[in-house]
């Protein structure tokens, strides 16, 4: 009986540990390297002179769950996060502010190019992303 009470112990601990954690929005160590692929994936898509490292992106999303995972994230909540629509929309708006603090404008393809070279000459994680075709 008394392994009983101690494994039911464990399993009601349990939720009140995993409401404790932030949303994965307010992991900066998460949601800022999720904007770095997410702009690097948008510049790629809009730059007809510029292609992604596909295999460097996918790499760094493997890690990043994997980050998340080690931080206490379920499988679920990082699907969840990265399938949301509201997520996205707000990373939208993450990107195009971005953008604009570059002095860029997030509208244009051209623009974007631009970024992207930049990027990819400073040497940024959203350059190492990024070739030139």
């Amino acid at each position: 009986m008394r392994l009983a009470s101690i494994s039911l112990a464990a399993l009601m601990a349990l939720p009140a540990a995993a409401e404790a954690r932030p949303p994965l929005r307010d992991v900066p160590e998460i949601d800022d390297k999720m904007l770095w692929v997410a702009l690097a994936y948008e510049i790629s898509d809009r730059c007809e002179a510029i292609a992604p490292r596909t295999l460097t992106g996918l790499g760094y999303l493997w890690d990043l769950k994997a980050q998340a995972n080690k931080l206490g994230y379920s499988n679920d909540e990082i699907k969840e996060y990265v399938r949301s629509d509201a997520e996205k929309a707000r990373m939208r708006v993450r990107g195009e502010a971005y953008v604009r603090a570059r002095g860029l404008n997030p509208d244009s393809d051209a623009d974007l190019c631009r970024l992207g070279t930049q990027e990819m000459e400073k040497g940024t994680q959203i350059g190492a992303f990024l070739k030139e075709k």
